[in-house]
C-alpha cells in the first residue's frame, strides 16, 4: 500500500473529513492520497496561513481534531502563525508537512540546505506544538500517527507535526509489518488530596460575603459544560467569564456579573476587583484578564486556582504570588467531584454583594442612551443591535484589536451562541479563514465574521475561498482606516504620535467595497447608526455570502482600557485620551462593602 494513502486512510477513520491544503511539490502524494479517499475532500486555501487557521476553525466548531497540510519549505513555515493560535489555544490540530526525500536531507553536513526547499521545520514548530516528528523510516508511520494523534487530543489539547519526505510519501507498505504505538495508562487526576482541597473550597466559599466564580476555555476542552451548569446553580455565586468562555450564559443570567480584565466591563472589574473569593476553574489568567502587576488582581480575595496544567500551576509561586488553593485536575473532574459533595445549593448569604453588582451594572452601561442617538456608527451600538438579531445557536468568529475588543465588552450573547477568536495568540486575519474552516466542519452553516480593516488585509485573499465554496459567511468589517487599537497605544506612550498606523503615516487600504465586489460578493455600506438594524437583518436574510462595510469614525477607541502597567484598581484607570471620552472615567466605589 502507498505510504501516503496508509495515511489518509489512517487520519479518515480518526473521523476527520476535511484536509485543509495548499499543493507543492513535496506534497503532492498526500493530496493526491486525500482526493482518492472517498470519505475525506480537500479544501485549498489561498494561502497556507490560512489553512492552518482554517484547520483551527474547524477543530473550535467540532471539538475533534483537524487536518492541514503543506509543502516543505516555505509553504511548512507560512503555517506558522497559524499554528501558534492553535498552541496556545489547547486546538488539536494535525500539520503534515512535504519534505524533501531523505536522501536530500543535509543531516549532520553542516550546511544550510541540501535539497531546493529544504527546511527544518521540526526544530522551527517544536517550541509552539506538543510533538513533533519527521519520518525518516517508512515503517514507523503506524506508531508516529498513532503517537501524535494520542498527544494531540490527550490532557492539555494542542497541534502537532509530521513531516514526511516526498520519497516516503510514495514508498510501498506492508500494513502488516509496521510499528504500532501503545499510550501510556490514562493518568488518574484525581490526586490523593482532591477530596480534601474540596472541602477547603467550599469551606471558603461559606465563610465569604464577595465570592467570585471565574470560568476558563479549559471548561470547553474537558467538554464539562453540563457539570459547571449544575456547579453553578449550587453554588449561585456570581459568574466572571474569561473571554473565551464569554459566550457560556445568556446575557440575561441572573448570576451573570460580566467581562472583566484590561478590556473588560466597568463592572465586571469592580466585580472580581472588590471580590474576597476568586474561584477560578480551567483559566490560566492571563495578564490580559488580571492587569499588572499580577499582585494588583482581586487585591484582597483569597484565591483558589483550578487547572489540568501543572506548569501553569507552579508559575505563580516563581512569580511570588500567593494562591491560597491550587487544584491540579481537570476542569470536568472537579465539577463533577464538587457536585457530588453537595445535595443542594450552599446556603450563604451574598444579598447584598448581588445587589451591589447590580447597582454598578445599572450605573455603568456599556451603551448609553445618547450612544444610540448618534448619527455616526458608534461600534458598541452596531455590537448591540448585531446581538439583537442574531439567532440562538449561531456562530461568530472576530479579529483581533479594537474588533474583539468591542464585541466582548457589548455583545449579549443568547442561548447556545458561540463566540471564537485566537483568544492568546490573536493574529490579525484569523477570523475569516477560521470562518472559513468553522462553515465547512457544519455544513456550510452560515458564519458571522467580524473583523477589522487591519485585519482583513492579511488574509483577503481568502474572500477567493468563501466565494468559490458559496459559503454563507456574512462578514462584518469594522473599517475606521487605520489600526485603532495602536493608537491607543500611541496616545498612552507616544504622545499621539500615530506612525504606521493610518493613511497619513504610510498604512495603504483598498477600497474594500469594490475588493469584494470583484469577488463577487453581495456588498452593502453602513454608515449611521440607525441604518445599521435594517442593513444587519438584509445581511443575515440573503442566503449566501456577504460583505457589509461599516463606516467607523477613526477616533472611536476601546472603552474601558486598562493603561498597562496600571493596576485595575487605581483611582483612574481608565483611557482618556479623546475629548469624548473625558467624561467616562470611574472609580469603584467599594467603600460601603
Amino acid at each position: 500500500m502507498k505510504l501516503s494513502d496508509f495515511v489518509i486512510d489512517f487520519l479518515a477513520e480518526k473521523g476527520i473529513r476535511h484536509a485543509f491544503v495548499v499543493t507543492g511539490g513535496a506534497s503532492v502524494h498526500l493530496i493526491d492520497s486525500v482526493a482518492k479517499n472517498p470519505i475525506m475532500a480537500y479544501i485549498c486555501p489561498q494561502h497556507e496561513q490560512a489553512g492552518a487557521m482554517m484547520a483551527d476553525g474547524y477543530a473550535r466548531v467540532t471539538g475533534n481534531m483537524a487536518l492541514a497540510i503543506s509543502t516543505s519549505g516555505p509553504g511548512a513555515t507560512n503555517m506558522l502563525t497559524g499554528i501558534c493560535g492553535a498552541y496556545y489555544d489547547s486546538i488539536p490540530v494535525l500539520c503534515l508537512t512535504g519534505q524533501v526525500s531523505t536522501f536530500r536531507l543535509k543531516k549532520d553536513m553542516g550546511i544550510r540546505q541540501l535539497g531546493s526547499q529544504e527546511t527544518d521545520v521540526v526544530d522551527i514548530f517544536r517550541p509552539v506544538v506538543k510533538y513533533a516528528v519527521r519520518i525518516e523510516d517508512a515503517s514507523q508511520i503506524q506508531f508516529e500517527l498513532e503517537k501524535a494523534c494520542h498527544i494531540a487530543t490527550s490532557g492539555r489539547p494542542g497541534p502537532v507535526l509530521i513531516d514526511l519526505p516526498d520519497n516516503l510519501q510514495r514508498a510501498d507498505i506492508a500494513i502488516g509489518e509496521l510499528s504500532t504505538y501503545s499510550a501510556a495508562p490514562k493518568q488518574e487526576w484525581p490526586d490523593r488530596d482532591l477530596d480534601h482541597r474540596i472541602d477547603q473550597c467550599i469551606e471558603l466559599i461559606k465563610n465569604s460575603q464577595r465570592p467570585v466564580l471565574i470560568l476558563g476555555w479549559g471548561i470547553r476542552l474537558s467538554k464539562a459544560e453540563s457539570e459547571i451548569c449544575a456547579l453553578i446553580d449550587k453554588l449561585r455565586v456570581p459568574v466572571l467569564p474569561t473571554w473565551a468562555m464569554r459566550d457560556f450564559l445568556p446575557h440575561d443570567h441572573p448570576l451573570l456579573a460580566g467581562s472583566f480584565g484590561t478590556h473588560g466591563s466597568r463592572y465586571g472589574n469592580f466585580t472580581v476587583q472588590n471580590a474576597d473569593l476568586v474561584i477560578s476553574i480551567g483559566s490560566r489568567l492571563d495578564t490580559r484578564m488580571t492587569g499588572s502587576p499580577l499582585t494588583s488582581f482581586a487585591r484582597e480575595a483569597k484565591k483558589v486556582i483550578v487547572d489540568i496544567d501543572r506548569n501553569e500551576l507552579d508559575r505563580f509561586a516563581k512569580l511570588d504570588v500567593t494562591v491560597d488553593l491550587l487544584i491540579h485536575v481537570d476542569a470536568g473532574i472537579f465539577a463533577r467531584s464538587f457536585n457530588g459533595k453537595i445535595a443542594e445549593p450552599l446556603e450563604i448569604n451574598i444579598q447584598r454583594w448581588q445587589d451591589k453588582i447590580s447597582d454598578w451594572k445599572e450605573k455603568y452601561p456599556i451603551c448609553s442612551s445618547a450612544n444610540y442617538r448618534e448619527k455616526e456608527v458608534n461600534p458598541y451600538v452596531f455590537i448591540k443591535h448585531l446581538s439583537n438579531a442574531l439567532n440562538e445557536g449561531d456562530v461568530i468568529f472576530s479579529d483581533t484589536g479594537c474588533s474583539i475588543a468591542w464585541l466582548m465588552q457589548s455583545f449579549e450573547a443568547k442561548q447556545g451562541q458561540r463566540l471564537f477568536h485566537d483568544f492568546n495568540n490573536t493574529a490579525m486575519g484569523y477570523a475569516l479563514p477560521a470562518s472559513i474552516g468553522a462553515s465547512i466542519a457544519l455544513s456550510k452553516k452560515q458564519i458571522i465574521c467580524i473583523t477589522g480593516d487591519g485585519s482583513l488585509q492579511m488574509n483577503i485573499q481568502e474572500l477567493a475561498t468563501v466565494i468559490y465554496h458559496q459559503l454563507p459567511i456574512k462578514i462584518f468589517l469594522f473599517n475606521n482606516r487605520g489600526y485603532s487599537m495602536i493608537r491607543q497605544t500611541q496616545e498612552q506612550w507616544l504622545d499621539c504620535r500615530y506612525e504606521a498606523t493610518s493613511s497619513e503615516t504610510g498604512l495603504a487600504f483598498p477600497d474594500f467595497l469594490k475588493i469584494a465586489k470583484a469577488y463577487h460578493f453581495k456588498t452593502m455600506n453602513v454608515r449611521k447608526n440607525n441604518s445599521a438594524p435594517a442593513k444587519i437583518r438584509e445581511a443575515l436574510r440573503y442566503p449566501g455570502p456577504v460583505f457589509c462595510n461599516i463606516e467607523i469614525n477613526p477616533n472611536h477607541r476601546v472603552v474601558p482600557q486598562v493603561i498597562f502597567g496600571r493596576a485595575i484598581e487605581d483611582p483612574e484607570p481608565f483611557l482618556e485620551r479623546s475629548e469624548f471620552l473625558s467624561n467616562m472615567l470611574v472609580k469603584p466605589d467599594d467603600a460601603s462593602l
